[in-house]
């Protein structure tokens, strides 16, 4: 049928009144959102300005705060030599924070006969500055104002813009200097008077001005705006100083401007809109492009209106039309499926229909066998006999083919009504190499790849399995941990394949040793597990691990003309399913195993309570695992015991902190009992760092005398001198805590510094640098020679108080504690006494000259201040 042209004219007239007036609507849309774009804009570029004023004038204060630290540096020390000015300029790398700096000097304030001169010593870096070095400051006016300047008002002076040699071609100038006074060592002057009189020079920092403030605009700003920098100083005369887009003319759209005061100059600052963001709009974002749209829709919608029922006659021609085409399409597709489709009468189970795949797959005569026929699993032949499709909508199974070849496949099978006959429904997708790479990578997940035994996750699995099953599976079993002796030498001397082969070569060796229930597993490296089954009692378990170390004992590896002799220690734990956790057990196991190294390695021992070296071995683990821990659950806190000075009442005493362990029920445990655990485990260094740190955050909160304390006693072991960023984290906590390095002492002990004396010479060294003292503790318990008094750089040495204690009985004692005493005070060093009890003790050794004492006696160990909080 055919639309009348009456109706196609009305449809015409009125579509184009709609278009029309959609795009008035639209028009005053997009008018009305340009406005509120351009107000957006505006504000926008108004946030952007401040914060690039912000970067101006943060950059300037970073340039300020370099020099602030070289002023430091000079404030700090006594004398500063011209290498100490070299290493601070090396290591501040100030051209990698500020890429434009030109040079760093350093003028020398001299008295002369004609009066002050400041003379520049000093230049880094010195390659292209060699005109600088020797240059007198007081012979250029402008320069010396500033330095005048900056020494009366201690405050930082910015010169005038200059054309430093460096700057190549024309333009405006391109350089300016910071230049800040340098003052005698001390507290910082406060009056102008003061810093005239302690001046000793002035350090200036030369920049480029372009590339210094290069990036001080973002990028989205430096897009949108244009920065120009002037010196007003002299209002009849501005020089320009930088200028972020000299080939761009700016646009007055937007005008943002600040005045700057800053080192005794006046900046002003001007970010103006760049053009080509002057009047750009974002069509993209614009809502009238979408009233377009919206129009021709809007026409196209009046204009389908009027044709409405010629539009519904033709629209119900194509839909038939389409109908059969999908139909076809359907068919035609069904064939092309790669899935298997089997339609069956759902009585009787006769096969209808049978797809391409399914013909290719199940034989061209499909159609003369039934549905039930398919499967290999006898219950689903019954199950579909019986008209039952419960729990077939989703399943795996094994289907087999005309020729009988059996695969696995996912399937699903429904009931259908099709022409008002019942029918059942198999869609099918072979899915046999998807199980084979499931099965292989399960594997994979459950073996060891070198050696292909069980790895750690399945051996634990297996052993779990075990004692779930209880005893019922196994009365007795045992559980071994196999690591090898010195394998770490074969991997040296012929390289990680030659150990691998060997790795490989002793699981087959091992799995030769053991039965049919039994487990072997590789846990990790050189280490394997073994669990035996079926054992009669405890002997037997012995025996096979006995036999486990002699077959490895006795196997000669061979690897590119080089032998090697293999053994290995073997620790063992049986298994009585006394509630014993496999944790618990792998634990005894470890336990045990390192057990038979410590007695000679090549042996096998099992793992006893009774057993004092395991016990002990346990109770080390134990506090091991709780040290961990121990300082995020505040396990650890710190006493103080008084050192006091001789004679007696003739100064205030010091404090040595210890360190306590407290229990869940409060009960606090000393040193003793957890640092052994603590050394074997290499927990020290972290437990050192916690003690430093934590003495110095609460330094005036350990002792009732508060900051009038002197003498704070720190003690480091043997793994901490070790450590080589121990010291830098010393002197950063001093600083962040704000201590006075000569109130804090760090006691090393003599069989510490007899065990590694280069360690502890140097670490000694870094921290009497930084201005800490140092003691040798427990001096004489080692029979150490006397020449490490002499070599090694000390304060104090503190004497050993088995010698102070029988001193008053035994004339060797007290001859010894007489010759360490006078020594010490030929050395220069304070000499102190452990372990005082009494007074008789103290009054001879105030007749001996011993400086300070210190014992329960005197004071018994209390928990600090801050801790009692």
């Amino acid at each position: 049928m055919a639309v009348p042209a009456g109706w196609r004219r009305s449809a015409t007239w009125w579509g184009v009144v709609a278009l029309l007036a959609g795009l008035m609507l639209a028009f005053a849309a997009h008018q009305q959102q340009r406005q509120r774009r351009l107000s957006e804009q505006s504000l926008v570029r108004g946030e952007m300005a401040s914060k690039t004023y912000e970067a101006l004038l943060n950059r300037l204060h970073e340039s300020e705060s370099l020099l602030r630290a070289v002023q430091t540096l000079f404030l700090a020390s006594d004398e500063v030599t011209e290498t100490e000015f070299t290493d601070f300029y090396d290591n501040m790398r100030p051209r990698a924070q500020f890429p434009g700096l030109l040079a760093l000097a350093y003028a020398q304030r001299e008295s002369g006969p004609q009066g002050e001169h400041f003379i520049t010593r000093w230049v880094r870096p010195r390659k292209g500055n060699e005109a600088v070095v020797d240059l007198d400051v007081a012979a250029q006016p402008s320069n010396l104002a500033g330095l005048l300047a900056s020494r009366d008002s201690g405050e930082v002076a910015l010169s005038a813009p200059f054309r430093p040699v460096q700057q190549t071609g024309a333009g405006a100038p391109d350089g300016f200097t910071m230049r800040l006074p340098v003052f005698s060592p001390g507290d910082p002057p406060r009056t102008m008077a003061q810093r005239r009189e302690r001046m000793r020079g002035s350090i200036a920092v030369s920049f480029r001005i372009s590339k210094l403030l290069d990036n001080v605009l973002q990028p989205d700003a430096g897009r949108q705006l244009r920065l120009t920098l002037y010196d007003i100083t002299d209002p009849t005369r501005a020089l320009p100083m930088f200028d972020s887009a000299p080939a761009a003319v700016a646009d007055d759209d937007f005008r943002f401007e600040r005045r700057l005061a800053y080192g005794g100059r006046v900046l002003d600052v001007v970010m103006r809109s760049r053009p080509t963001y002057a009047a750009g709009f974002d069509w993209g974002q614009s809502a009238l492009p979408v009233g377009v749209l919206a129009s021709v829709l809007l026409a196209l919608l009046v204009y389908s209106i009027v044709g409405t029922r010629q539009r519904a006659l033709e629209l119900g021609w194509r839909m038939s039309r389409r109908f059969r085409e999908s139909e076809e399409r359907f068919r035609a597709l069904n064939e092309l499926l790669p899935a298997l489709v089997v339609l069956a009468d759902a009585d009787g189970g006769r096969i209808t229909y049978a797809n391409q795949a399914s013909r290719n797959r199940l034989g061209d005569r499909i159609t003369d066998r039934r549905l039930p026929e398919l499967f290999h699993d006898d219950d689903l032949h019954r199950q579909l006999r019986a008209h039952d499709t419960s729990g077939c909508g989703r399943m795996e199974a094994q289907l087999q083919d005309a020729g009988g070849e059996r695969f696995w496949a996912s399937v699903a099978i429904s009931r259908v009504e099709l022409g008002g006959h019942a029918k059942l429904l198999l869609v099918a997708s072979d899915i046999s190499e998807e199980r084979q790479l499931n099965q292989l990578l399960s594997y994979q997940a459950s073996h060891d790849v070198l050696t292909d035994l069980y790895n750690r996750r399945e051996f634990e699995r297996q052993l779990q399995a075990l004692l779930a099953a209880g005893p019922r599976a196994s009365p007795i079993a045992a559980l071994l941990y196999v690591d090898l002796d010195q394998f770490k030498l074969v991997n040296d001397t012929s390289g990680h394949p030659a150990g691998d082969q060997l790795l490989a070569q002793l699981a087959i060796v091992m799995r030769r040793q053991l039965g049919a229930g039994d487990v072997l597993a590789r846990l990790g490296g050189d280490e394997f597990g073994v669990l035996l089954t079926g054992l009669a009692d405890r002997d037997e378990a012995e025996r096979s691990a006995e036999r486990i170390r002699r077959c490895i004992d006795g196997y000669v590896f061979i690897w590119e003309q080089t032998s090697y002799m293999v053994s290995a220690s073997i620790g063992g734990v049986v298994i009585d399913h006394s509630g014993v956790s496999a944790r618990d057990l792998l634990a005894q196991a470890d336990t045990a195993c390192y057990m038979a190294k410590e007695m000679g390695r090549n042996r096998a021992h099992f793992y006893s309570g009774r057993d004092d070296q395991t016990v002990r071995r346990r109770s080390e683990m134990d506090w091991a695992n709780r040290l961990r821990w121990a300082i995020d659950e505040r396990r650890l806190q710190l006493a103080y015991q008084e050192v006091w000075p001789l004679p007696p009442g003739s100064g205030s005493p010091g404090i040595e902190v210890l360190l306590r362990f407290r229990e869940e029920s409060g009960e606090l445990v000393l040193p003793g009992v957890f640092v052994p655990a603590a050394e074997r485990y290499g927990l020290m260094p972290l437990v050192d760092r916690w003690v430093i740190e934590t003495t110095l955050a609460n330094f005036d909160r350990l002792h009732p005398a508060g900051s009038a304390m002197e003498l704070v006693a720190i003690n480091l072991s043997g793994a901490s001198i070790e450590d080589a960023a121990l010291v830098e984290h010393i002197i950063d906590w001093l600083r962040r805590y704000r201590v006075e390095p000569s109130r804090v002492c760090f006691e090393i002990t003599e069989t510490v510094a007899a065990r590694s004396l280069s360690a502890v010479a140097r670490c000694m060294a870094q921290l009497r640098a930084a201005g800490c003292r140092i003691a040798l503790d427990d001096f004489g318990a080692g029979m150490s020679s006397f020449t490490y008094l002499k070599n090694l750089p000390l304060d104090i040495i503190k004497i050993d108080g088995s010698f102070v204690r029988d001193m008053l009985t035994d004339p060797v004692s007290h001859l010894m504690v007489k010759a360490v005493t006078d020594i010490g005070h030929r050395l220069g060093l304070e000499v102190v006494a452990e372990w005082v009890t009494d007074t008789p003790t103290v009054q001879a050794l105030t007749a001996l000259g011993v400086n300070r004492v210190q014992g329960f006696g005197l004071h018994r160990p209390e928990l600090a201040l801050f801790q009692l909080d």
